[in-house]
């Protein structure tokens, strides 16, 4: 495709609570919403598995939205478990750095996410890429600040010689706020269905079914969701 479209959109779509959200988000405002998501050798790479039925109950629960999805594509990046040592690509435990980040934080991944969505947007003809980075409930990964992803936004348009757009709905919403989010685009059914396929958590667990999702309930991920959760449903 060359001639790049105003009304479509590729989204980071890792199977989570944040990228499901932001789905919603692009499927409410684009005619034509693509999906991109990364194998990259992660520890939780479950999350990838879920996304085919989150996909599904998207074209269920508003016809539109059926209409609207596009394709959904898959990279894989094994270089980046390759180059980090971390929680997310190590089977080791998570804990706190000296530098203040926990170990989950795995260096570039998303510079390179966006760099790539941006390569194949390009190649799709899409110029609005979508992302779930969030600097306010979240572990202080530098690649999720709100000057981080602008600052990738003006590299990427010179280095491709395109305009593109990086949106990210999430940025200055908590927990709460992106499961009040998921309310306000499709009511109760896609919140039933970020609780009951989306996968957050680090460890990969699914063992477990608790209000907010399955998941292991003590990683950094599980604690920010359920947290976000109890918060949701008290106001």
């Amino acid at each position: 495709m060359d001639k790049t479209s105003e009304n479509a959109a590729l989204v980071l779509f890792s199977g989570g609570q944040d990228s499901a959200t932001c789905l919603a988000w692009a499927l409410s405002r684009f005619e034509r919403v693509e999906t991109v998501g990364f194998d990259y050798g992660q520890r939780h790479a479950i999350e990838l598995e879920c996304r085919a039925a989150l996909i599904d109950g998207f074209k269920s629960i508003k016809t539109e939205w059926k209409a609207r999805l596009g394709e959904a594509h898959t990279l894989a990046i094994p270089t980046l478990a390759e180059i980090s040592d971390t929680a997310l690509t190590r089977d080791i435990a998570i804990e706190m750095k000296e530098d203040g980040l926990p170990n989950t934080f795995v260096p570039g991944r998303n510079l390179l996410f966006l760099t790539f969505a941006a390569a194949l947007g390009y190649r799709r003809g899409i110029r609005h890429i979508i992302g779930g980075m969030c600097e306010t409930d979240y572990s202080g990964y530098p690649d999720c600040r709100d000057e981080t992803i602008k600052s990738l936004n003006v590299a990427i348009n010179q280095g491709m010689g395109r305009e593109f757009e990086l949106h990210t709905p999430l940025m200055w919403r908590d927990k709460a706020q992106t499961w009040q989010l998921a309310d306000e685009l499709g009511g109760e059914a896609l919140v039933d269905l970020i609780i009951q396929h989306s996968h957050t958590c680090y460890l990969g667990e699914r063992g477990a079914l608790h209000d907010w999702g399955y998941g292991c309930g003590e990683c950094p991920a599980c604690r920010l969701r359920s947290a976000g959760w109890a918060k949701y449903k008290a106001t």
